[in-house]
């Protein structure tokens, strides 16, 4: 990944306003978390899949170029997988370890209720009952966009995360009010 500073990054739009990152934080519209654990490596041939023999992380790293550039809003990047870590710049770095989700979500539930938030994943987190009890706790809506074919790379995804085959959907993991499964 190209280490440059990508427009609506926090780094940008700090240097941009010329105000200190931890204030481009506190400022940020959108906050995604993409996921860069091993799994994110699989290729998926998926025929009908955008990404088709590309990574799911490629994959994910593409969509998230779109919401940055399609979203006029500040957003902030974290990457989880085993650890959790803040992405100035705006372009994660695959790390291919575990996939702590909920790790994630409780390093940015501070937010909740100022942010939308996106999580970009292929919905194979190491602990799905943690992660969705956390997320039912979030008041913002949490935007869940996965990657990859169901099914195709071992164990399906855990069934109570909402899942739309192919590449570049998304859906409400989380709308206040209501379960995932209550859509």
């Amino acid at each position: 990944m190209s280490t440059a500073i990508v427009p609506g990054s926090l780094k940008a739009v700090a240097q941009q306003q010329g105000k200190p990152l931890a204030e481009s934080f506190l400022s940020a519209d959108a906050i995604v978390l993409i996921d860069v654990s091993g799994s994110m490596s699989a290729r998926d041939v998926d025929r009908h899949s955008e990404s088709r023999g590309r990574s799911r992380y490629e994959a994910a790293c593409d969509e998230l170029a779109r919401l940055q550039r399609d979203l006029s809003e500040s957003i902030a990047v974290v990457q989880f997988s085993s650890d959790v870590r803040f992405v100035w710049g705006g372009r994660p770095t695959f790390e291919g370890a575990g996939t702590d989700l909920a790790a994630g979500l409780k390093f940015v539930q501070a937010a909740d209720g100022t942010v939308e938030f996106f999580v970009i994943s292929d919905g194979y987190p190491d602990d799905a009952d943690r992660a969705l009890s956390l997320a039912r706790q979030f008041d913002s809506t949490i935007h869940a966009i996965l990657h990859g074919a169901r099914g195709r790379t071992g164990v399906p995804p855990d069934p109570r995360l909402p899942h739309r085959p192919g590449v570049g959907r998304h859906q409400p993991l989380r709308r206040p009010g209501a379960l995932p499964h209550q859509r």
